[in-house]
């Protein structure tokens, strides 16, 4: 099973494998010659202030290109059920033809085209109880997510559905199951947002679909050139002790996340109704043995 460690051994190696060594005397420097310096800190620490809840956020400055795969993977196992539940998860993916492009990048076929992240962070929320919750994400984040995802938590934001006859465009939602109504706790299908607060219930295969049949979403912002996204500041994994705001990182909006935990996964696709309810949206080539829609 590969797992999500190379990149946490790799920083306690740096921070724990450097020594600070004095050999000479400190001597003050002048403003002239500090203004003059320019640079940028490894961590940054923000304090930020909230309504009944404070919150702090540590921001690592470095960007990240990475291909992950994980064979299983299970978060917020209690009370009978899984908040998250995939298997053969993956970040970025691998090309599957000569001159395939992503985000204006062209590739060869068997190149990695790499997920991209800048800008990790780890944010904390304390109320007068204590821990409310914690979050780990990106201040910059985009590039193809890939899974068979039986179970999630969360949002999927900017995932649009084509019906395809009349070309009209709907807003997605999370459903409960076969017969169950919209929720953002442990769904197992995806389909067609019902209008208002309408309680439109799932009918696979007409309005809504198991989410093992989205195989691979892009995460981004929409650019309006197809095949390139923008970076997006709102991908991020979130446990929380009870339901609670997060704010955007540019302090602007707010996002709901519910108890436990909370994937808010940005998207820039528009994927045909029948597409997503019939065969499924293909998945990337995520490995070196392209097996297409099949499990590995």
């Amino acid at each position: 099973m590969t797992k999500l460690a190379y990149g946490c051994a790799a920083l306690a190696t740096l921070l724990l494998g450097i020594s600070p060594v004095a050999q000479a005397e400190l001597e003050p420097i002048s403003d002239n010659r500090m203004g003059e310096v320019t640079g940028q800190a490894f961590m940054n620490i923000e304090n930020i202030p909230g309504n009944g809840v404070d919150y702090t956020r540590m921001t690592l400055g470095i960007d990240v290109e990475t291909r992950v795969n994980i064979d299983d993977i299970q978060v917020g196992q209690i009370d009978g059920g899984t908040d998250f539940s995939a298997q053969h998860l993956a970040l970025g993916h691998i090309a599957r033809n000569d001159g395939e492009t992503f985000n204006g990048v062209t590739y060869n076929e068997g190149e990695a085209i790499p997920f991209e992240a800048r800008k990790p962070y780890i944010e904390l929320a304390e109320d007068s109880a204590g821990l409310k919750g914690f979050r780990m994400g990106f201040a910059e984040a985009r590039g193809s997510v890939s899974s068979h995802t039986m179970s999630f938590s969360g949002a999927i934001s900017g995932l649009k559905l084509r019906e395809e006859v009349s070309d009209t465009i709907y807003d997605t939602t999370l459903f409960a199951g076969e017969g169950e109504t919209a929720t953002n706790y442990r769904a197992s299908h995806i389909g067609i947002k019902p209008a208002g607060n309408e309680p439109v219930s799932c009918v696979s295969g007409v309005n809504c679909a198991p989410l093992t049949n989205l195989r691979s979403v892009i995460v981004g912002e929409d650019t309006g050139v197809e095949g390139n996204s923008a970076f997006t500041d709102a991908f991020f994994i979130g446990f929380q002790r009870e339901g609670m705001d997060w704010q955007s990182l540019d302090g602007a909006n707010v996002i709901s996340a519910g108890k436990g935990v909370f994937i808010n996964l940005p998207t820039n696709m528009t994927v045909d109704l029948s597409k997503l309810t019939g065969t499924g949206v293909d998945r990337f080539r995520t490995h070196q043995v392209d097996k297409g829609n099949d499990l590995f």
